[in-house]
């Protein structure tokens, strides 16, 4: 993901950082009326002008990224009155900051600017998620209302049993809960507890951020994210579905077995053996993974011998022990350890006496080497994928240090999510038996394969509809296609045209389903996830090429390959100075984003679905 200022507003699932003296809101705002270099603005701007305004932007930006990326990790690990108010002052000042540069670049946009410059130029116009306008109190208004979205959904809580239960202990209960009627309890007071009182701020936010998007250009905020991709939108979103053409046949029959075998447990009065799955009853609180009803689903005498969590339990793992773990695979790759610094300032288990965003995240605080996660790790099979793809943003972050400011962020944002679950994909059982997880003997062989890739396709390739609609609704919304008192209702009809899901219950008029998905409220773009899920089987089958693999795709791991792992930290150290295209081709030798590779990984699982759904009705 791109440095601090390049989504100052938009502190998801990672942090990059930059530190400035404080400035007054009023300050910066007539700073960004007047853009930099004021006194120069009488005369045409040359090459050099434009490389100066490079330059200093460069240099406030790494102030700016370190001063605020140490402002929102204070308010994350210490949800205060206090804490909340310093983070928007930050989030005001960096926006500020950002958009006083982002319409600096107008003055250089008839120069014939080429190279670096130019690239330079056009990260700096697009790197706000959420510009405000430049009228003077627009951006601490932004602020104000980004900050309040993101605490009042980190710090609900929701009434069950006579008891305060928090997200992270509903997600777990969510997971292992089997009653339909409890089930439908827990969803629907955490989008009550979450989102009760969204809308009206989420539509302001959308109304302000518009303002400041048309006054860098773009027809409102969804055609800005959509700028980002080295493409024009229109052409990004034509990519986009071409991916989901590649991919919704896999999709649609693993609904549909799913969907049979949901039907067989509960029954029609709970599940229906046709049309779409009731949303509460695939493990998830947002059913965007399926992965905790594997033991409805496995297949029958293919199933998985051994239980990872289990495992990690009996080997007495700590949460500490699993991230040393994960930091073990990418260093037998040949990529260097983790600073000290690392375990000194992360957090890496769930604090007793206070309040913290507990969503797992990877955070650089200085573009140089103070890197850090924050989780509330609990030892199961879950955290310990989730630990390998944290790190992947702090190794990408480490990788690309060398590269100046603008270029201190993935090839685009799908790639920095796609690194660490790259990484992931070699959680085999034969990575299990190198660590020490597994005995040779506890391998299963290939009659298991089906139910090692069903257990995998109930996240992979469940979660690709998921992480496509989100954003789709969003661009509704940026564009005023959908309109607030419409939200709810354009939100449950993307997820039953490309999920076939619907609630357990009719919704109430007022509700603001969307704003219960901490990336709605915490503004994290989520295109990134979905290209992700494509390119990390992209990146494992040019790794497993590269490993000379020769076996199923699936059964590959390239723990311990420093050849592999040389390629790849070459990909990651270019970081965005090139398009992404460039980096691509560096690591997998081809400059297109390709759904072929996650069509054959799953192809075993594939034919068995299809066999299995043999005169069922599929489709919703």
């Amino acid at each position: 993901m791109k440095n601090f200022l390049m989504g100052a507003t938009a502190l998801g699932l990672l942090s990059a950082c930059v530190s400035q003296p404080a400035i007054s809101a009023n300050q910066a705002a007539k700073a960004g009326e007047a853009g930099p270099a004021k006194d120069s603005q009488a005369k045409e701007p040359t090459i050099a002008d434009a490389a100066a305004f490079i330059d200093k932007a460069e240099a406030d930006f790494k102030d700016m990224n370190e001063y605020a990326s140490h402002a929102f990790w204070v308010q994350a690990n210490f949800i205060t009155h206090d804490t909340n108010w310093l983070a928007a002052r930050a989030g005001a000042e960096a926006t500020e900051l950002g958009v006083k540069y982002a319409n600096g670049t107008k003055r250089f946009k008839d120069l014939p600017l080429t190279g670096d410059l130019a690239r330079k130029m056009k990260l700096i116009k697009l790197g706000l998620t959420l510009p405000a306008p430049s009228t003077p109190g627009a951006a601490k208004e932004l602020s104000d209302i980004t900050t309040w979205l993101d605490s009042a959904y980190s710090s609900a809580k929701i009434d069950l049993d006579g008891k305060k239960v928090a997200l992270d202990d509903l997600e777990v209960m969510m997971g292992t809960e089997r009653d339909p009627r409890r089930l439908k309890e827990i969803w629907e007071k955490w989008r009550l507890a979450s989102a009760p009182d969204m809308k009206e701020k989420y539509a302001r936010m959308v109304e302000i951020a518009n303002a400041g998007a048309r006054e860098l250009g773009f027809r409102d905020v969804g055609e800005l994210w959509l700028s980002g991709y080295d493409m024009p939108p229109e052409e990004m979103k034509k990519t986009v579905e071409h991916l989901w053409t590649q991919v919704e046949p896999l999709y649609d029959q693993l609904h549909c077995y799913v969907r049979a075998k949901l039907n067989a447990h509960y029954g029609d009065a709970v599940q229906p053996a046709t049309g779409p799955i009731r949303a509460d009853l695939l493990g998830n609180m947002w059913a965007q993974s399926w992965g905790n009803i594997y033991e409805y689903v496995k297949p029958e005498g293919a199933s998985i011998d051994y239980d990872l969590t289990d495992l990690l339990k009996q080997a007495h793992y700590t949460p500490i022990k699993m991230v040393k773990t994960g930091e073990g695979f990418y260093t037998s790759l040949g990529l260097p350890p983790l600073p000290k610094t690392f375990w000194e300032r992360s957090l890496i288990t769930k604090p007793r006496d206070r309040t913290v965003v507990c969503h797992a995240s990877a955070w650089d605080i200085d573009g140089a080497d103070d890197v850090r996660i924050k989780m509330c790790t609990k030892v199961n099979a879950e955290d310990f994928q989730t630990i390998h793809h944290e790190l992947g943003h702090n190794y990408y972050q480490r990788a690309y240090k060398i590269q100046p400011v603008l270029y201190q962020a993935g090839a685009n944002d799908g790639f920095h999510e796609a690194i660490g679950d790259f990484i992931a994909l070699s959680i085999t059982p034969r990575y299990l038996q190198q660590i020490g997880l597994l005995d040779e003997s506890q391998i299963p062989d290939a009659s298991k394969d089906v139910g090692l890739l069903m257990e995998r396709a109930l996240d992979k390739v469940a979660f690709l509809p998921f992480g496509l609609l989100m954003d789709k609704w969003r661009w509704e919304v940026f564009s005023g296609a959908v309109k607030p008192d419409d939200y709810n209702k354009a939100w449950w009809d993307l997820r039953r045209k490309y999920q076939g899901i619907v609630p357990p219950d009719v919704r109430p008029a007022n509700a603001f389903d969307p704003g219960a998905k901490y990336h709605i409220p915490g503004n994290t773009p989520y295109l990134r996830y979905f290209l992700s899920f494509i390119l990390q089987f992209q990146f494992q089958k040019a790794a497993c090429e590269q490993a000379g693999w020769t076996g199923p795709l699936h059964r590959c791991s390239i723990y311990g390959n420093k050849e592999v792992g040389a390629r790849f930290y070459k990909m990651l150290q270019m970081g965005a100075s090139k398009p992404w295209p460039d980096a691509l081709e560096a690591f997998t030798g081809t400059r297109e984003i390709d759904g072929s590779a996650i069509v054959e990984y799953f192809a075993p699982l594939m034919a068995y679905l299809k066999e299995q759904n043999k005169g069922r009705t599929c489709g919703w």
